[in-house]
C-alpha cells in the first residue's frame, strides 16, 4: 500500500506538535490523499478526513465544503503554485502547516520520474509567516528542525546544523 520508508523523525515531531496544539476533540481536514501520517493521526484519536487528490491550485471545493475545525497541510504547500488562494479558501479557524525550508546549499526538489512530484516553493520561514499574515492567519506557535543524514560530504554535514523543516500552528484572525 505505502512505501516502507517512513520519515520517523519528521512524523514524531509533527505528531508531538499536533498533540501540543490540537485536541483530539477537533475534527481535521488533512490536505492530500490518505497517507501514513494521517493514519498515525487517527491512531492517536484524531478524527481525520483527507482530500481526494484534487489539484488544490484549481479546485478548492473540498476546502469550501469542509466543516472541519482544523486543517492540516503537511508537506503540501511547497507543491502548490498558489498557496495564497488555498489559504484564503480555508473555512476552519485553525491550521497546522509544515513545509520544507529552502536550503542555500541545495536546489529545490524535483523528481526525475514523476512530473507532479516537485517543489514549486521552498520557503524561508519568514515567507510562510508573511503568506499566513496576508491571508488572515495569526501564528500562535512555530518550530524548525534539522534533518541530518548518514551520508558523507559537505551538504550532509550542513544538514546537521541547518533547519530543513518549519511547522506552524495558526488561528484565523477574527
Amino acid at each position: 500500500m505505502y512505501k516502507k520508508y517512513f520519515p520517523e523523525k519528521r512524523y514524531k515531531i509533527t505528531l508531538a506538535f499536533l498533540q501540543e496544539h490540537i485536541s483530539t476533540q477537533e475534527t481535521i481536514l488533512d490536505l492530500g490523499v490518505e497517507n501514513p501520517l494521517s493514519e498515525q493521526m487517527r491512531a492517536l484519536g484524531y478524527p481525520v478526513k483527507n482530500t481526494s487528490g484534487e489539484d488544490l491550485d484549481i479546485d478548492q471545493s473540498a476546502l469550501i465544503k469542509a466543516d472541519a475545525s482544523v486543517v492540516t497541510a503537511f508537506e503540501i504547500f511547497e507543491h502548490l503554485l498558489n498557496p495564497f488562494q488555498v489559504l484564503e479558501q480555508i473555512k476552519s479557524k485553525k491550521i497546522v502547516i509544515s513545509v520544507p525550508l529552502r536550503l542555500w546549499f541545495a536546489t529545490a526538489y524535483r523528481s526525475k520520474t514523476d512530473p507532479w512530484d516537485r517543489h514549486y516553493h521552498e520557503f524561508e520561514s519568514w515567507q510562510l509567516d508573511w503568506l499566513l499574515e496576508k491571508t488572515g492567519w495569526e501564528i500562535k506557535a512555530a518550530k524548525r528542525w534539522t534533518n541530518p543524514t548518514k551520508k558523507i560530504g559537505i551538504r550532509p554535514l550542513l544538514r546537521w546544523f541547518t533547519p530543513r523543516y518549519y511547522m506552524v500552528y495558526a488561528e484565523k484572525k477574527t
